[in-house]
């Protein structure tokens, strides 16, 4: 039986529809906002992998070009794989849902979002999260929800829920923020250098929302909502417990003390497969089934071990397992150029992370078309993040980017475009890849320092320094004390409770990401994050800024150089020519190339206000394009005198060459201020004389004469 539930959301009507579609699915909602509308689906799996120790949950983000009357592009016109703005859209929908589920739950959930219609100004995302929430919610999935989010914009010092496209652009925030009635647990933003304050007033802000949008679910539920399953989960008997506690503490201990982060875990690694083997050889009466069983049981003891004890030394003992203070930063160092034919490159070394920075410079027209649901058609800045398995001494998959490398590339991105020179002040395409080297902890914000570096070497004129740092949490077991971290590497983030990331210049914030996996945060834990971090992106724009200050006065030698002027619009065509002819003649001649698909061939950006932009590594190439096209462009004054070259004779008069580009008519009648009966007893081709401009005629030729020139 349909259900329709109506809520007005901040000017706005938010409508749920249920029981009508999809049907067989255990829980199903299609939202609409606006005229943005979302079905949103859960399937839960029969059967749990108890022995393993990942929960299966996916989220799915499917865009439809339908939903905004586009056919895809290319030749197959379907949609293909997701986009880098669907993969993450489903990775901010997965955050803040996956803490929600319970520790010990692992049946298989598939979470799949379809795009149906899209209304720019009612985001689909945040649809996405509100029915990715609700359809749990009112499954028999056991989830601890529900949750939600909105993005937060402020425009002329007020804040903005849900701002439209339009908003954004005069806005200084975009933030998003997501969480449960009770506290904030994922943040996503980037922002013009606003302060930690303001930035903390947005997050509070817009967690008053993400309230009402609970409070609205929790309507739905209490009428809808189906009781929850019971699952299959492991039970540890506490005898077992206290046995392997008593073979592994004192040593975990130890290990974990350890500094050095190889070697601390292969003590580790060693000690719980020395443990598990034992295990094995003492229980071989056990058929293989009941042997796995217990072997699981002796892994997930050990790893609670090391995750208690980790705990206590942290926020008890107020040591971290490096030895550092919670507040310390891992050794800097910085360098440049280190790419000899790259247009930028740089290093940036925090600790055992290591970032590689390069940066390309490109003709505006060299662009990346976004096929997917925005308005947003083209991007001229990019920034791409590799992860290889070698950084953290292992094997495993390579190819295609993951959603992993496609997300810390996005928040790197987020991060630099704020400093970013507008396309008029450097009329270049920009592309940034960072190469990861060695990682333990936060490689995106090495990916920041390093790419900032590298955008100053390569002569890039962005607005100033930005640097990153990520914090940390640890609470206690009850969570009623806690300890923030600065700089966290890689064991505090896996074993610890927040990740939190903060990019920006010395002025303000440019970039947030923060994912937890408690149930949520408070405005203290915020407050006390975003003061530490503001404290530590200080001292590594100092190390920074000691290789570096600000951006080179000139772009490498090996990248293109640029010269940009301005024609009559209604001369484009010409420069163009017919079919391509001229522009085609222009770029071969000046290159002094054979083919314009040459590396060597000059660039010509044609916009149709008139704006001409050049690029090539050699000046002289671009001021010889430079003077073709502004001669083609120029424009013939009537009445004027001109000196031209003959360029062909024919019997009713002859052409004449007033510049490349520009020819005019010399009819017989106006050769001489005597009769003229044959024009080449007067001229022949190479001559030159002086004409006289009497303008155009009709069909848009220009007239020429000798005989005015001559009184």
């Amino acid at each position: 039986m349909k259900k329709i539930f109506e809520r007005e959301f901040r000017g706005r009507k938010l409508i749920v529809e249920q029981g009508e579609y999809a049907k067989q699915a255990d829980g199903a909602v299609l939202v609409r906002y606006g005229d943005t509308v979302v079905l949103s689906t859960v399937v839960v799996s029969d059967n749990a992998n108890i022995l393993s120790d990942f929960f299966p949950l996916m989220v799915l983000y499917q865009e439809k070009l339908y939903s905004v009357g586009k056919i895809p592009g290319g030749f197959i016109k379907r949609e293909g794989r997701p986009t880098d703005a669907a993969t993450l859209a489903a990775r901010m929908i997965d955050r803040p849902m996956r803490p929600m589920f319970p520790e010990d739950f692992r049946n298989e959930v598939q979470v799949v979002n379809t795009i149906l219609s899209v209304d720019p100004d009612y985001s689909p995302e945040l649809t996405a999260m509100f029915g990715s929430s609700l359809c749990t919610c009112i499954s028999k999935i056991p989830f601890d929800g529900p949750i939600a989010g909105v993005k937060v914009g402020r425009v002329d010092g007020k804040f903005i829920i849900n701002p439209t496209p339009d908003e954004l652009e005069k806005s200084d925030i975009d933030l998003t923020v997501a969480g449960t009635k009770h506290a904030i647990n994922m943040v996503e933003a980037g922002s013009k250098e606003v302060s930690e304050d303001d930035m903390l007033e947005a997050l509070m802000f817009g967690h008053e929302a993400v309230k009402e949008l609970c409070a609205f679910q929790e309507e739905i539920i209490g009428e809808v909502g189906l009781a929850k399953m019971e699952y299959e989960h492991l039970d540890i008997e506490d005898s077992l417990k206290d046995e392997i506690y008593a073979l592994a503490h004192d040593r975990m201990d130890s290990a974990l003390r350890i500094k050095e982060k190889l070697e601390k875990y292969e003590a580790i690694a060693n000690l719980k497969e020395e443990i598990v083997t034992k295990y094995e050889e003492d229980n071989k009466e056990l058929d293989k089934e009941e042997l796995n069983v217990l072997l699981t049981k002796v892994k997930l003891v050990l790893e609670s071990i090391e995750y208690d004890i980790f705990r206590s030394i942290t926020v008890n003992e107020k040591t971290r397992s490096d030895g550092r203070a919670m507040n310390e930063i891992r050794p800097l160092s910085a360098e440049i150029d280190i790419l000899p034919r790259t247009h930028g490159s740089a290093v940036f070394t925090r600790g055992e992370t290591q970032a590689l920075a390069t940066v390309t410079l490109g003709a505006l027209n060299e662009y990346q078309v976004l096929d997917g649901l925005s308005l947003e058609a083209e991007k001229h800045f990019m920034l791409h993040y590799n992860f290889p398995q070698f950084s953290v001494g292992e094997t495993g998959r390579y190819g295609a980017p993951g959603r992993r490398e496609i997300g810390h590339g996005a928040l790197g991105e987020r991060c630099l475009k704020q400093v970013m020179p507008s396309e008029d002040e450097f009329p270049y395409t920009v592309r940034v890849v960072s190469e990861i080297l060695e990682s333990n902890g936060s490689s995106s914000q090495a990916t920041i320092c390093a790419g900032c570096m590298a955008l100053m070497a390569a002569g890039v004129p962005i607005k100033k320094p930005v640097a990153g740092i990520a914090m940390g949490l640890i609470t206690s077991k009850d969570e009623k004390d806690y300890t923030i971290l600065t700089d966290i590497q890689g064991m505090e983030d896996h074993l610890g409770d927040m990740d939190f990331k903060v990019g920006g210049t010395r002025d303000g914030i440019c970039s947030l990401q923060m994912d937890i996996k408690i149930k949520g945060i408070t405005k203290e834990i915020l407050k006390e994050a975003l003061a530490s971090a503001h404290e530590a992106r200080m001292k590594i724009l100092d190390v920074m800024e000691g290789v570096i200050a600000k951006p080179r006065e000139e772009v490498s030698k090996y990248a293109p150089k640029t010269m940009t002027f301005m024609i009559n619009p209604d001369k484009i065509k010409e420069v163009i020519g017919r079919g391509g002819d001229m522009i085609t003649k222009i770029i071969l001649e000046s290159s002094n190339v054979e083919s314009v698909n040459d590396p060597n061939a000059v660039k010509v950006d044609l916009m149709d206000d008139g704006k001409v932009i050049i690029y090539h590594s050699d000046k002289e190439v671009i001021e010889k394009t430079a003077n073709w096209i502004k001669d083609i462009a120029r424009e013939v004054e009537e009445g004027k005198v001109y000196t031209g070259k003959v360029v062909k004779v024919e019997d009713f008069g002859c052409f004449v060459e007033l510049w490349p580009g520009c020819e005019g008519m010399v009819h017989v009648s106006q050769l001489d201020e005597k009769r003229v009966e044959k024009p080449s007893d007067m001229v022949k081709e190479g001559d030159e004389i002086v004409v006289k401009a009497l303008g155009y005629d009709k069909k848009g030729r220009l007239n020429l004469s000798r005989k005015e020139a001559l009184k």
